[in-house]
């Protein structure tokens, strides 16, 4: 492209965002020179942004909702887990293709304190990659080879904080006044005492407090989330800009997709709960617009984790977008509650919230993920049913520690509060669908159950608007990894647990129609196959529940280009039949191939089907 051109194209995506920018900036900042300098660093990594990444921006400015398309499933892992370091994974690329994934989530990898780094979200340099995964050399020749192979590439972005090994962290601690201000640092403990009275504590066992007092440097400093990580300071614009830089380092690396963590976080204001102010949206926004101007191709993923309907407002407005996708936490949680309790009827309320939202909305829906799951359910509703939250939250932790309810899930509680009574829980899928259990007890019956199960969550999953992300071993049916309690950096955070190393021995079973992985891996590509051909499981698909007259069976539809998709979820360990007497036509099963009359239909233990129907009526 010609330097001419490419002058022109920049031009105009400034052009097109300047004065709001500009007006954004200057209502939190009022420092001209401050966004002046903004605005020629941007340049300046447009400049050296290069010709493949430009190719791409222009690509998906013409086709902006490529994203959003039907072929889309995501994976996550840590590098190092997965195949040691980054060279490791560009060499199982084919794997990846295997499995369909067109979206690799790299969970976070740049340099941080060994011992002290939360699972690398206590991030010292934002330039630099953990020695022992490679560097960034290594992930530029990685993304590129993505790049090459249609794979989008995902990583953490930590805008909250940084490790107290951070340089800023270390010339504060010593006492200068410039990098103090980009921090919250008080000599006395009046104005933190005051925050702590309406700011909530995000690990009240393990962390307790929102401040850490510092002996060397006779101060406290606001530690949001562990002592180690100090929080940043946005109302200072050196922050500000400095973080913007580092994010437009990191996209022209050949970043599809950055997810922001903890992105409530990021403005703290006295007297408030320091969560979801309006600065973040002010935040946010300006950061999609200098990456529509300077990179239109990558993807803002936010990490919020609350309701829907709190989630809803950092997509923005069709005028003045924030997050291009968020993730579908309550789903998620509600999903393993409605396993616990065979009873679909609080799940089927929260599809039904998300389905209203507008089409343009894109969630990432996964079963887990690299963190505990929270049981933030919407017990208004449980209550009303008759389950009070402290004992719900107590039987769900019983039973995914295989304790109650006739329950086969293997796992450990994480952050207990014997206080409250309140836990988080930690487990793989496979282990929490009893695949553990039935293959330490040898009992091949549960352990088809077990698989029946783990599949059936994932073809509901499959079947959520938005995309389907999995979490690396999941498609082998990996269980809980109890070896990290042998690690001194590892053995006090549970969450370990279900973020054990790949296991590439097992994986070499997936041909094998026989294996635990075999069945696992073909049932999941098949179902990923399904998904990939079928034009309902885009995202602007129309999507409804349906009424089932069964407790435990879910009936999800999703309807697109004239055609429909009629999906049936047994959550019960027991056969369930359904008859939906007002739904005329023939039903094709996708998955068997076998018709389906829905006057009255069986379905199996854990079973489901996917039903193709030219149309259906609602």
């Amino acid at each position: 492209m010609k330097k001419s051109e490419a002058e022109k194209i920049y031009q105009k995506r400034l052009e097109k965002h300047h004065d709001e920018l500009r007006w954004l900036y200057m209502e939190l900042y009022d420092n001209s020179s401050m966004f002046a300098e903004l605005c020629n660093h941007m340049e300046r990594f447009y400049a050296e942004r290069n010709g493949d990444l430009k190719t791409s921006d222009a690509e998906r400015e013409h086709r902006p909702d490529w994203y959003r398309q039907n072929d889309m499933l995501g994976m996550m892992f840590y590098v190092d887990n997965f195949a040691e370091n980054m060279k490791g994974v560009e060499a199982r690329l084919d794997y990846l293709e295997q499995c369909n994934v067109n979206y690799i989530h790299l969970m976070p990898f740049l340099e941080t304190p060994k011992g002290r780094s939360d699972g690398g979200y206590a991030v010292s340099d934002f330039r630099k990659v953990q020695e022992n995964l490679g560097s960034m050399e290594d992930l530029e020749e990685l993304t590129a080879a993505c790049r090459k192979k249609g794979i989008h590439v995902c990583m953490d972005f930590v805008m909250n904080h940084t490790s107290e090994d951070h340089e800023w962290a270390k010339k504060a601690r010593q006492g200068d006044g410039e990098y103090m201000s980009r921090y919250f640092f008080f000599d006395n403990d009046y104005l933190p005492s005051l925050y702590e009275k309406t700011v909530p504590q995000v690990f009240p066992t393990t962390a307790p407090g929102n401040f850490t007092w510092l002996p060397d440097a006779g101060h406290y400093v606001m530690t949001t989330f562990y002592p180690y990580q100090w929080d940043l300071n946005y109302k200072n614009p050196r922050v500000f800009n400095e973080m913007m830089y580092n994010f437009l380092y990191l996209a022209n690396k050949g970043i599809d997709i950055i997810r922001i963590d903890a992105v409530p976080y990021i403005w703290k204001e006295l007297n408030t709960p320091c969560r979801n102010l309006r600065q973040v949206h002010t935040i946010v926004r300006m950061m999609r617009m200098i990456g529509e101007i300077v990179c239109p191709g990558i993807l803002l993923l936010g990490e919020v984790v609350m309701e829907p309907e709190k989630v809803a407002p950092y997509f923005g407005t069709v005028e003045k977008a924030e997050c291009n996708m968020l993730y579908n936490v309550t789903t998620m949680a509600t999903t393993w509650h409605t396993v616990a309790t065979r009873d679909v009827r609080l799940l089927k309320r929260q599809l039904d919230i998300v389905n209203a939202l507008p089409k343009d909305y894109v969630f990432l829906n996964y079963l887990r993920c690299h963190d505990d799951i929270g049981w933030g359910l919407d017990y208004d509703t449980l209550r009303a049913e008759g389950m009070e939250e402290r004992s719900h939250k107590q039987y769900l932790n019983d039973y995914f520690q295989g304790y109650a309810g006739g329950s086969n899930s293997r796992g450990e509680l994480y952050n207990a509060d014997p206080v409250t009574g309140d836990a988080r829980f930690c487990g793989t899928t496979a282990s929490m669908c009893g695949i553990e259990k039935a293959g330490v007890e040898g009992k091949e019956d549960a352990m088809e159950e077990a698989i029946q199960l783990d599949v059936m969550l994932h073809a509901y999953m499959f079947m959520q608007s938005g995309i389907p992300v999995l979490y690396s071993g999941d498609e082998i049916g990996q269980v809980n990894d109890y070896t990290y309690k042998e690690n001194p950096d590892k053995a006090a955070d549970s969450r370990y647990i279900h973020r054990g190393k790949m296991n590439w021995e097992l994986a070499e079973h997936i041909t094998d129609a026989d294996t635990v992985e075999g069945k696992m891996f073909g049932r999941l590509k098949r179902l990923g196959q399904i998904r990939k051909t079928e034009k309902v499981f885009v995202s602007g698909a129309d999507a409804w529940t349906v009424e089932t007259g069964q407790q435990s069976v879910l009936g999800l539809a999703r309807a697109f280009g004239g055609e429909t998709l009629l999906g049936l979820f047994n959550f019960s360990e027991s056969g369930q039949t359904v008859r939906l007497h007002d739904m005329d036509g023939v039903y094709t099963d996708l998955v068997s191939g076998e018709n389906i009359d829905l006057t009255e239909v069986t379905i199996p233990a854990y079973g489901f089907y996917y039903l193709k129907v030219d149309c259906l009526s609602r």
